[in-house]
């Protein structure tokens, strides 16, 4: 695989590189390389994230498997008390709003009725599995430490959803994207282009 040279590498770092066979290019968006995965001609492509970039053109690439833009995955906070529960619920909301996450989420507070007491109540935090390094390092420098029992990743999410649950409040948190994603049409009509912003 060739990587498309680039004056400013470092400002491709979070984006990736799409991998079509014949050609490649880089500077796609999360959202973007669904998109083309989506595509009946472009499904059989390979995809890298870049994790680092220097000055000097080097790179550092994460190959990323098509399925992982197809998952969700999450954090499950649990908590014994409903009251705990909630205060964590309102907290990611507050943090949310003060530095809005890497993607768009869904937050959950939910009652799991009876069971161990450790985890009746659970505030869900649920989002694409491709950005979980990003929502990991958006909790930490927010200083969030909720639950007493925390659980994560894209099985938790599948068995938070089928398990019976009351859902006690919902909210859906907005993303603030540094960088748009364009529409299926634009990324469709410019495949050929090596450097893609």
């Amino acid at each position: 695989m060739r990587v498309p040279k680039t004056d400013e590498p470092q400002r491709y770092r979070g984006l990736y590189i799409f991998d079509f066979g014949e050609w490649t290019a880089l500077g796609y968006t999360a959202e973007e390389v669904a998109l083309l995965l989506e595509s009946e001609a472009h499904r059989a492509g390979k995809v890298y994230k870049i994790v680092r970039a220097t000055p000097d053109g080097q790179m550092e690439l994460r190959g990323v498997a098509p399925e992982r833009f197809q998952l969700e995955s999450g954090l499950m906070f649990n908590r014994g008390e409903l009251a705990a529960a909630q205060a964590d619920f309102d907290e990611l909301q507050r943090v949310a709003t003060a530095d809005a996450p890497p993607c768009r989420a869904i937050l959950h507070l939910a009652d799991r009725g009876t069971g161990d007491g450790v985890a009746r109540y659970v505030t869900a935090l649920i989002y694409p599995a491709e950005y979980e390094d990003e929502v990991s390092q958006w909790l930490l420098a927010s200083g969030f430490a909720g639950g007493d029992l925390v659980e994560g990743g894209p099985s938790h999410v599948t068995n938070y959803y089928a398990e019976d649950k009351t859902i006690l409040e919902r909210q859906q948190l907005w993303s603030r994207t540094a960088i748009p994603s364009r529409s299926r049409d634009e990324v469709l009509r410019s495949v050929r282009h090596a450097v893609q912003r």
